[in-house]
This record gives C-alpha cells, sequence and structure tokens, in this order.
C-alpha cells in the first residue's frame, strides 16, 4: 500500500502543531501578539522550515515588529521545538509574513466593488438583471 503522504508534508504538519503550541504557551515576547500559522514549508532535507504566519495586531504594533520578534526568537523556538520532536535534523525555522488573506480581502472587496457597480448601472438604465439574460 503506497503512502497517502509524503515525509516532508507529515513532518510540515506537525512542526506547524508544535509550533502553534509553542507560540501560544512558551514565547512570552511582547511584540509577538497573537500568531497564526497558515502553513509551514519543510524542505526535503529537514533542514530548513518556511513558517507563514498572521498576526492580529493590537494598537499601534505593525506586522514587522511582530515577524522581527519571532525572527529573534527563531533559535529559541527551534530549541523547543528539538525538544518536541523526535528529528535527528531540527529544522532551522524561517517566519515569513503571509499576505494571502490581506490579498483574498481585497480582491474580496473589488470584486464586491464591481457588482455593486453593476447594480447601479442596471437600476440607472432602468432594466432589471433578468432583461440581461
Amino acid at each position: 500500500m503506497a503512502k497517502e503522504y509524503s515525509r516532508t508534508s507529515r513532518v510540515s504538519q506537525q512542526v506547524q502543531k508544535e509550533l502553534a503550541r509553542i507560540l501560544q504557551q512558551e514565547v512570552k515576547d511582547p511584540r509577538i501578539g497573537m500568531v497564526t500559522i497558515s502553513g509551514v514549508d519543510v524542505t526535503r532535507d529537514l533542514a530548513y522550515a518556511k513558517v507563514f504566519v498572521t498576526f492580529l495586531t493590537v494598537g499601534d504594533q505593525t506586522n514587522d515588529e511582530s515577524l522581527e520578534g519571532l525572527n529573534a526568537a527563531a533559535g529559541y523556538i527551534r530549541r523547543l521545538l528539538g525538544k518536541a520532536m523526535r528529528l535527528r535534523i531540527v529544522p532551522e525555522v524561517r517566519f515569513c509574513f503571509d499576505s494571502t488573506l490581506t490579498e483574498g480581502l481585497r480582491i474580496s472587496e473589488l470584486v464586491s466593488g464591481a457588482v455593486k457597480a453593476d447594480k447601479t448601472k442596471l437600476a440607472a438604465s432602468g432594466r432589471t438583471e433578468e432583461d440581461e439574460d
């Protein structure tokens, strides 16, 4: 029977779970705040893990400050990850801001604006949506 998932995908899922636990319970840096791990990409040799994160910023805190705090704590986080997971090579953790959520919201707003503009044009011309079909 063939394996359903490759080793790298299984390791990346486990790394994501452990990092979420570590960031929630162990890391106390006030720059970080609320972090959501949206994905982890692990290289085939398991030497590097690129962690995609989003932040719930509070007040005047920026995403850059939070990302800087995470990258400053990367060595400590890697050590805790090594204790939590039994791997011969613990991946070097690199944090990257995941902009897919903000891009998705921006595109959704653009589509909503276009639909609203079409409806106002139809209403101004006196036609209905059924006439267009």
